[in-house]
């Protein structure tokens, strides 16, 4: 995968992220629509759950999405 294209997928997850967190995504999502938005074990979540989840997954793609700009090879 070409380093702009990692870095296009990165900021264009950690928007999402952030709308989740920041900005009232995950009252919005809450609910019924968890299961498309994050996975299906997220239906009966609270919006605080939520964002826990998304931030803990956005720390860990930040995380990979620094060990792929060192190791080109592991991109995925």
């Amino acid at each position: 995968m070409p380093l702009w294209l990692w870095c296009l997928l990165f900021v264009l997850e950690s928007l999402y992220c952030w709308w989740i967190i920041g900005y009232g995504g995950a009252r919005w999502i809450e609910g019924w629509k968890s299961f498309f938005m994050i996975e299906w074990f997220a239906l009966d979540w609270t919006a605080e759950q939520v964002r826990l989840y998304v931030l803990i997954i956005w720390c860990f793609s930040a995380i990979w999405f620094v060990v792929g700009i060192i190791k080109p090879e592991l991109r995925l």
